[in-house]
């Protein structure tokens, strides 16, 4: 399959002061990429820009008037936009019983309206280059976790999103692909593997079906996937059955993936927590 060359590709990334979004830019970076960085913490892309280069942009995915904003400002400064990076995200782990409909709605409302904005405001750009839109969703769009219903529905969805607009905009000449790797060390994780709701849930990430692999396996197959502007990149490759054959390996994640009297034990937990 042919690639695409990144250098001076201009390229536009929300979510990029975290963990997956500085190795990602970094990465980047290194291809010779023009990066647009994008975040709702501009000390933190300030910083950013300063060490990679690009343009900082503070960005709220909750407002589509900001993003649109912040993608005029990158067409007006690069002249083009070429690829879209729709990476900003947060989790939470808590059993029905005890979430807030705030709570809820907020994961959903970053992970997967964020997304959809940010593919909005991008996409008379990105129609203008022919270029391609990425969204970062998660392992988790098709392997549901208890205690994760708003993480597990804001990514299921996602890729959903990327699936239906694809066909919408294909006449276009864009390109759209979902990228779902299992868990990888990040700040994010950092915050999993600290409660013990979830290391009681996934065993500290360890082994099984829950260990974690390297962010630079996870930065590898996304850059690989935007130079082949691939339509699903399952990370690692090797788990790529699960992905397409999600509702036959439910039954054994639901048997297998959580032990005993696992589940009953992490809500108690959280409800201590």
């Amino acid at each position: 399959m042919n690639r695409i060359c990144l250098k001076n590709k201009v390229i536009a990334i929300t979510g990029s002061t975290g963990g997956l979004g500085q190795a990602l830019c970094l990465e980047l970076a290194k291809k010779g990429a023009l990066l647009a960085l994008m975040d709702i913490d501009s000390e933190k892309i300030n910083l950013q820009a300063s060490e990679l280069g690009g343009l900082a942009l503070e960005v709220d995915v909750t407002n589509l008037n900001s993003i649109e904003l912040a993608m005029a400002k990158v067409n007006k400064h690069f002249g083009k936009i070429d690829i879209i990076i729709a990476n900003a995200g947060i989790t939470k782990i808590a059993p029905m019983v005890s979430s807030s409909e705030k709570d809820f709605s907020r994961v959903i409302d970053i992970n997967l309206n964020g997304a959809w904005r940010t593919f909005k405001a991008a996409l008379p750009y990105i129609s203008d280059s022919s270029g391609y839109m990425a969204a970062i969703c998660s392992m988790a769009s098709f392997v549901h976790c208890p205690l994760q219903a708003s993480y597990s529905a804001s990514k299921a969805g996602l890729h959903a999103v990327c699936n239906s607009v694809r066909m919408e905009v294909k006449h276009l000449g864009v390109g759209i692909g979902s990228y779902h790797p299992t868990f990888f060390p990040s700040p994010l994780m950092d915050g999993v593997t600290s409660d013990p709701v979830g290391n009681k849930l996934w065993g500290g990430n360890k082994e099984g079906p829950w260990k974690m692999i390297t962010i630079e396996e996870v930065i590898s197959d996304i850059i690989t996937g935007i130079e082949e502007r691939a339509e699903l990149v399952v990370i690692p490759k090797r788990k790529t059955l699960v992905a397409k054959a999600s509702g036959f390996f439910r039954r054994y994640i639901e048997r297998r993936g959580f032990k005993g009297s696992e589940i009953e034990e992490a809500i108690s937990l959280s409800q201590r927590s």
